[in-house]
């Protein structure tokens, strides 16, 4: 896990939990993995617990807690963390089809990502801030 604690490195909205709670009531415990922009995209893949394997190449960016819930994890490939490491990334959901290999798929809303900067105290929390000098 990358982070522990205070910070977080992944957060979702409202609606996103909305649509967890839905399709858990379907597919049962559920993870993400952010794709790397293959054929989705960069849109966060939901999938049943099980369904898709991580390995050790996966970078798991943090646990998102939704009440009602089991935690759901969340993953991104090690190549695609060195590039979004400064980054922060909110899961959302919007009217829309969803992925292709996502479980929202069906449902006519998708998954996608609101990301920013992380703050200084993000930086520091997470070791990436530069050294004073």
């Amino acid at each position: 896990m990358v982070s522990i604690g205070t910070y977080q490195r992944v957060d979702l909205t409202d609606a996103a939990a909305s649509l967890l709670r839905d399709l858990t009531v379907t597919h049962g415990p559920l993870m993400f993995h952010q794709s790397g922009g293959c054929c989705d995209g960069s849109a966060p893949m939901c999938y049943p617990v099980g369904m898709f394997i991580t390995g050790p190449s996966d970078v798991q960016l943090g646990t998102l807690e939704v009440e009602g819930l089991e935690p759901i994890e969340v993953f991104i490939s090690e190549a695609q963390f060195e590039y979004w490491k400064y980054t922060h990334i909110t899961i959302d959901a919007v009217p829309g089809r969803g992925a292709g290999f996502s479980v929202e798929g069906p449902t006519g809303m998708r998954f996608i990502i609101r990301s920013r900067m992380l703050n200084d105290a993000e930086l520091e929390y997470f070791g990436l801030k530069p050294a004073a000098g």
